[in-house]
Formats: structure tokens, sequence, C-alpha cells
């Protein structure tokens, strides 16, 4: 099983900065491909960044430029920078992490999602 816990959001103006955190946890031998998705009021969930391994990461066109995916190997926990936040970036913050080896092993085939977290941007 894949536990995933998120952190970080808050009520922030115009222009302002949060960073998210995604914790990945289960079988140690695991590694872990976090992707973020948000979900606006009325909205359909949309895809926000992935990081499947460094060098491998990739943004939504409206995020690019002003969000940064990173990952800190020791806790095994991803963040996401929010920079130059827009009132059209408030939503819930949910996080999405896919349990893989590279070897392919089958062992590693889990997936865990997050409660979410809010992220509200005032103009």
């Amino acid at each position: 099983q894949v536990q995933v816990v998120e952190s970080g959001g808050g009520s922030v103006q115009a222009g302002g900065s949060l960073r998210l955190s995604c914790a990945a946890s289960g079988d140690a031998w695991c590694q872990y491909a976090i992707t973020w998705y948000r979900q606006a009021p009325g909205k359909e969930r949309e895809f926000v960044s992935n990081h499947y391994s460094p060098g491998r990461t990739s943004y939504a066109y409206f995020v690019r430029g002003r969000f940064t995916i990173s990952q800190d190997h020791a806790t095994n926990t991803v963040y996401l920078q929010m920079n130059s936040l827009k009132p059209e970036d408030t939503a819930m913050y949910y996080c999405e992490a896919e349990s893989y080896h590279p070897s392919g092993s089958p062992r590693c085939q889990g997936t865990g999602r997050g409660r979410g977290t809010q992220v509200t941007v005032s103009s």
C-alpha cells in the first residue's frame, strides 16, 4: 500500500507564494512517481505537475514558469513551489503517488492519493 500525506496549503494574495509537500510512504524498496492535481469548485480535476525522477518532470501549461516541482530523496517528499500565484490557482490540490521500481518489479505497483490541501489566492 502507498500512503500519501499533503501539506502546505493556505491563503495568499495574488503574486504570493506557497510550497506544497507530498510525502509518500510504503514499501521502502519502491520509488514513487508523484503527480499533483487540482480541482476548483464546479470544475473538473486537472493535472498540474508530475515528478517521475530527477530530470523527468512535467507541468501543465498554465503553471509552467511559475511552479517548480522537486524531490527530497532522503525523506521521499516532493515539493511543489508555487510562485506568482493567481486567483485562478485557487483550488484543492491533491497529490497522487504511484510506486514503481526501475526493474519493473510487480512488487511496486501501488497507488495512493492524499486528502488534498486547499490553496486560496485572493486578488
